[in-house]
């Protein structure tokens, strides 16, 4: 059934008895063209894709528990394309421009909101580079808007300026960020793969690769073996654990990052906003409550919570920035684990195995890459060649120095 205003009207005066389930869920088949191991954001939105732009037969999603029980569920649910370097600007310029048109693309409510995000800056470094990065943004054609601390107070007068440890000096703002509902985001894309034809496999977890000759057959799953012709590797902060199976190394580390709801409290913040004198991230959800995060957990982990010492860590910037803060009650707090590549960006290539494909290394920037994600790994698989706006996210750019080092802290996954 098509979701509009005639469905909506229908089963309003029909008891709600003819929805039908938004995805379907089969049992696997013995034999797939293409199989995805991963069912969060990524991999249903690169099933959607290679089902919508490309023709390669059956294609099946493989989960481990169920759809949205990830990173997709898991996240701040922001989304910008405020990048520096070439080798990220395009990429995530094509994912704002996708999510842009995602509701209308699988006919799903994400809750899109465009509401603009301002990164704050503190000193005249800071600033300096903010401008480097809002000129990058404009010779490369993403919308970007430098604002001065008087501005920046016209927006946020709710922040601490007259007294502040960390003076706000002005802030890059890009009008064209903002949030995104996660767990639709999973909803969404899960059913309209459905609806061309996915199988969405809940509950099948892959323990092992079956590999002869150096190609990838198939795989072995709780729910028995499933052969494919292609395999694409989609398990964000599980990455490591699958290429072990094919016996290969990754260049990423797994970390936790936590994230925080407070109680829900009137509007009083507009936008998305950034605290330059620390790791700390802010906005205002539909229901009230605030949305706030920092730094990940300094220690490897795939577990999905974390530690007291960043917790303290990220309440003592968000009282930096906002006292009031100090007055409201944090409600809730949970755990993604974040595969953070050793320059802090993204992989989608093959790897040294004939027709297995890797999709990796997302570090902070998972969720607001999920569409350009799910677009140009579509089109790897498919066309065995990488799209235009990922061709610099090769996975043996580690090996030949081409790295893309957004912040410039080297191979240090935890400052990333």
């Amino acid at each position: 059934m098509r979701y509009s205003l005639g469905s909506l009207l229908l089963n309003a005066f029909t008891g709600q008895r003819h929805w039908n389930p938004a995805w379907r869920s089969p049992d696997p088949k013995p034999h797939y063209d293409v199989l995805i191991v991963g069912g969060g954001g990524h991999g249903l939105a690169t099933a959607h894709y290679l089902a919508k732009h490309h023709q390669v037969g059956r294609i099946a999603v493989l989960e481990k528990g169920y759809v949205g029980s990830g990173n997709v569920g898991r996240n701040t649910t922001l989304i910008r394309s405020n990048y520096l370097l070439p080798g990220n600007t395009a990429f995530y310029e094509l994912s704002l421009k996708l999510w842009e048109g995602l509701e209308q693309d699988i006919n799903f409510n994400a809750m899109v909101s465009q509401r603009g995000i301002i990164n704050l800056c503190h000193s005249d470094g800071q600033r300096d580079a903010y401008m480097r990065r809002g000129n990058a943004m404009h010779l490369n054609g993403v919308d970007a808007e430098w604002l001065d601390a008087e501005a920046v107070r016209a927006l946020l007068p709710q922040f601490n300026y007259d007294n502040a440890r960390f003076p706000i000096k002005g802030g890059l703002m890009q009008r064209r960020g903002g949030t995104v509902r996660h767990d639709a985001v999973a909803w969404g894309y899960a059913r309209a793969a459905s609806q061309r034809g996915v199988d969405i496999i809940q509950h099948c977890e892959v323990t092992g690769l079956k590999i002869e000759n150096g190609m990838v057959k198939g795989v072995e799953t709780t729910r028995g073996p499933i052969e494919a012709g292609k395999v694409a590797l989609a398990g964000a902060g599980h990455s490591s654990q699958l290429a072990a199976m094919a016996e290969l190394r990754l260049p990423i580390e797994s970390h936790v990052l936590q994230a925080f709801v407070s109680e829900a409290i009137k509007p009083v913040i507009d936008h998305v906003v950034t605290f330059g004198a620390g790791h700390f991230y802010v906005s205002q959800s539909d229901k009230g409550g605030l949305v706030f995060g920092g730094d990940i957990d300094g220690y490897n982990s795939y577990a999905q919570r974390g530690n007291l010492p960043v917790v303290e860590d990220v309440m003592e910037s968000a009282m930096a920035l906002w006292p009031a803060l100090g007055r409201l009650r944090v409600l809730r707090s949970w755990g993604g684990v974040m595969d953070m590549s050793m320059d802090g960006s993204p992989i989608i290539d093959h790897t040294p195995i004939e027709n297995l494909y890797l999709n990796a290394g997302w570090c902070y920037g998972g969720f607001k890459a999920t569409p350009g994600s799910g677009y140009c790994f579509a089109h790897l698989i498919a066309k065995d060649e990488a799209h235009p706006t990922a061709q610099q996210l090769r996975l043996d750019r580690f090996q030949t120095g081409a790295l893309i080092d957004e912040k410039g802290v080297g191979a240090q996954p935890n400052l990333h």
